[in-house]
């Protein structure tokens, strides 16, 4: 048997079988005779003795198969394809989607041998260089890749993060729609000839050449885009957050000539910027101490300590002018600011009962129930019970609908019972159960 190499993993690369015409998978049979184009079968057509034309059945062949080792015993040559478009596909360091690839190799394998035979291997180090220093040459660089210490987010097709990173692939180290992309289609049509005349010949030249510069351009883009970070826009966005509000303004504005700049001269332009603005703050800073008659910095901080306590009252005040607005009722305000008083002294306000004035209003606001769903279904003793304890008609409702189901059910009601029911206050609870029970509504256990 006459071990030769494939033409390649792919069934569709091979080419099909003279007697079927069915795509050849190995081992197949290629006749030793017949040329010079090759005259392949398949095992089928192969042992029924297929002759055609100069073919005949008794001619000498040879078996077609990459089953046999190249570089590792354990690896055979069809193996070692495999894994190469593995990788290609899942990119390099994804094992675990590589092994699932190939089904017939672990994640471990996979990686031992590429990393043994691909990339560590002494025979492949002059040619690696070589291939290394020839890109280094070229003009235009490379697919945009993160390093690996950036730790680049892998988002799913068609998610939001992925959007947001206008469809980049990290394991391929691409993205999914390029810039101009439908570049290639200009010149999909293209053939030069021998028989093209002169200009067309130099008008197809100017195609290609137009087509050159679009790419040079795309792979311009790219490179800005790795070069100032812009791929993992929300990473990139939280190291905008580390600035003042002003600066970050800056920043989105500038970020359109970031083009015309290298990305450490972009950095160092922003970087100056805020500088500059922490400068200008200080400076008005010092301004406002001379113009306080301050002299040093110890006095500073006492200013700036009575300044803000001056700055929280006047926000009290104007928060006391924004409720004066709907609410015109001197005492209740007093009460108010006296509870606000103790909790900034630290001291646990004391609820006061409200108490009845001479003409029977209530000395807190009560609820206002005009509009509100449900208003319709209640008499007058449960509107002013929903007025006073500010509890809206539906929630009311539901309350009263819950409490009465149980005492049903149970032949009575405790108090402890309705709270373990409503998950309110606890005073509510008590002024709804108890008018229940004034009501006859419900009865106690």
């Amino acid at each position: 048997m006459d071990r030769l190499a494939s033409f390649g993993s792919d069934p569709f690369d091979k080419p099909p079988c003279r007697g079927c015409s069915s795509y050849l998978t190995e081992p197949y049979i290629k006749c030793a005779e017949c040329g010079p184009s090759p005259f392949l079968l398949c095992l089928q057509c192969f042992t029924k003795g297929f002759e055609y034309k100069k073919h005949e059945s008794d001619h000498k062949y040879e078996i077609m198969t990459s089953d046999f080792p190249v570089l590792d015993p354990g690896w055979t040559a069809q193996e070692e394809m495999s894994l190469l478009e593995a990788v290609m596909d899942c990119g390099f360091g994804n094992w675990q989607d590589v092994a699932y690839q190939m089904r017939s190799k672990s994640k471990e394998e996979c990686e031992s041998h590429y990393m043994k035979n691909f990339i560590n291997n002494p025979l492949f180090s002059s040619t690696l260089l070589s291939l290394r220093q020839i890109e280094e040459s070229r003009s235009a660089d490379g697919a945009i890749a993160f390093k690996p210490t950036e730790d680049p987010p892998r988002p799913t097709f068609d998610s939001v993060l992925s959007r947001d990173m206008a469809g980049y692939m990290p394991a391929r180290a691409d993205f999914m729609e390029e810039f101009d992309n439908y570049a290639e289609w200009d010149l999909k049509d293209i053939d030069f000839v021998d028989d093209d005349s002169d200009v067309l010949h130099s008008l197809k030249v100017a195609v290609v050449d137009i087509y050159h510069s679009r790419l040079k351009e795309r792979q311009r883009r790219k490179k800005i885009v790795r070069d100032h970070g812009l791929i993992n826009l929300r990473k990139f966005q939280m190291l905008e957050r580390c600035y003042p509000k002003e600066v970050q303004e800056l920043y989105d504005v500038m970020r359109r000539f970031a083009r015309v700049a290298g990305p450490t001269e972009h950095d160092k332009f922003i970087e100056s910027h805020a500088l500059e603005f922490e400068l200008r703050r200080e400076i008005r800073r010092l301004q406002e101490y001379r113009k306080a008659g301050i002299q040093s910095f110890c006095s500073a901080k006492v200013y700036e300590r009575v300044k803000r306590v001056r700055e929280d009252e006047r926000r009290k005040r104007t928060m006391l002018c924004d409720v004066l607005q709907y609410i015109q009722d001197g005492r209740a305000c007093q009460q108010w600011l006296s509870k606000q008083a103790a909790i900034d002294s630290g001291i646990t306000p004391v609820v006061t009962t409200i108490t009845m004035s001479t003409t029977g209003r209530r000395s807190a606001p009560p609820l206002n129930l005009t509009g509100l769903p449900g208003t319709e279904k209640l008499n007058e003793r449960e509107k002013e019970l929903c007025q006073v304890v500010r509890l809206v008609p539906g929630a009311y409702l539901e309350y009263k609908q819950a409490l009465l189901s149980e005492c049903r059910r149970q032949g009575g009601l405790r108090l402890a019972q309705a709270r373990s029911l409503i998950k309110i206050d606890v005073n509510k609870t008590r002024k709804i159960y108890d008018f229940l029970i004034r009501e006859g509504c419900i009865n106690k256990a």
